[in-house]
């Protein structure tokens, strides 16, 4: 069984949590804590396979916890589970840069903590939590060089590549556990003037998209935006799926624009990328370059292989060392569908080898 360390300062809400953990043979609450100095005590003698941590608590709080454990070196896999996740998305993010791995927002009120769809949410987010690599996707850009790097990468891989990159291309990439960290190692690497639109659903709940692509943008010379309903798709722009809805994307005329439905939940998550991917089938691009990234399941692989079989695709996927959780490209790869396995610092290399620039004629 896992054992679980849960992190709250109400004892109502560390009985709650702690019985829907006890509810799934998998897991068993090994400890609890009612702040980040007791969790840390705890984690000096103790390794769990997950942590539960919320974020306010009095004397140390779970964003002062993460920051703790990283300058004393301590490991462990962390999900954020807290009321703050949802009206501060960017907390959730800071948590995730400083090493939480996932994170699931908390009802205010406990008893709705045992609505069946939050339980089944939760323990999902758990496993998929036990299951990640703590070191995979721990790389973050240095921002200082990032745009000069950047720059020069692209300049060169042009000029090796010049006359070879033709046709109107589009990127879409599917990515879920240990997404956000870990696109910060592509999204910022990609140029200003990247000759292709750039789709991507990134599981989340509600409330997080805008806050993840807001960030992504301030660190990135491309342009990064929540897909609103109704854009026209442009290159050099990445759009990312709004959560709580499925993305998809609609030929109108000579245009390609965003369009959200609101159909049930697909492998368990709202966006699914299956959606997005399929309906990219007769928009009219000469090729889809489909990018599988780190997360639990196999979200995208029936979407790219209905794809595959009526539109030109390639298909990147990261390579299972560097991913947080190996499940959406394992399998694709197990279904045939990947052409290129590559670790994550390489992803961002290989969508401009296949895309090109808009600047000196490719």
């Amino acid at each position: 069984m896992k054992k679980i360390l849960v992190v709250d300062d109400s004892a109502l809400m560390r009985r709650v949590l702690g019985d829907i953990i006890k509810s799934d043979e998998r897991f068993v609450v090994a400890d609890e804590a009612r702040n980040g100095l007791e969790a840390l005590s705890l984690l000096k003698v103790t390794e769990y396979d997950a942590v539960v941590l919320d974020v306010n608590m009095p004397q140390m709080d779970g964003i002062q916890l993460l920051k703790e454990m990283n300058n004393q070196g301590i490991k462990a896999k962390v999900m954020m589970a807290s009321t703050t996740t949802m009206d501060g998305a960017a907390v959730t993010l800071e948590a995730l840069e400083l090493g939480a791995l996932d994170f699931i927002h908390k009802p205010e009120w406990s008893f709705k903590c045992k609505d069946e769809e939050f339980s089944k949410q939760f323990l999902r987010t758990l496993n998929a939590v036990c299951e990640a690599k703590l070191e995979a996707g721990s790389r973050v850009p240095d921002l200082k060089k990032k745009t000069k790097e950047s720059l020069s990468q692209v300049e060169n891989l042009v000029r090796k590549q010049a006359g070879r990159i033709s046709g109107n291309k589009i990127v879409a990439i599917a990515v879920s556990t240990g997404g956000p960290k870990s696109l910060q190692n592509v999204i910022p690497f990609l140029p200003e003037d990247l000759n292709a639109p750039v789709v991507m659903v990134q599981h989340m709940p509600a409330g997080f998209t805008k806050s993840l692509a807001e960030r992504l943008d301030s660190m990135s010379l491309i342009h990064v935006v929540e897909a609103q309903e109704g854009d026209v798709l442009e290159k050099s722009t990445v759009y990312v799926a709004k959560s709580g809805q499925h993305m998809n994307l609609v030929k109108k005329g000579n245009k390609i624009t965003v369009h959200y439905t609101d159909e049930p939940l697909r492998e368990g998550v709202k966006p699914c990328a299956n959606y997005m991917y399929e309906s990219l089938v007769g928009c009219g691009y000469d090729e889809v370059v489909c990018v599988v990234m780190t997360g639990m399941g196999a979200d995208g692989t029936e979407g790219i292989a209905h794809l595959k079989e009526k539109q030109k695709i390639f298909c990147i996927t990261q390579e299972g060392s560097s991913c947080v959780v190996y499940g959406m490209p394992k399998a694709a790869v197990k279904a045939g569908l990947s052409d290129m396995a590559v670790d994550l610092s390489s992803i961002a290399q290989e969508i401009i080898l296949h895309v090109g620039v808009t600047k000196n004629g490719c």
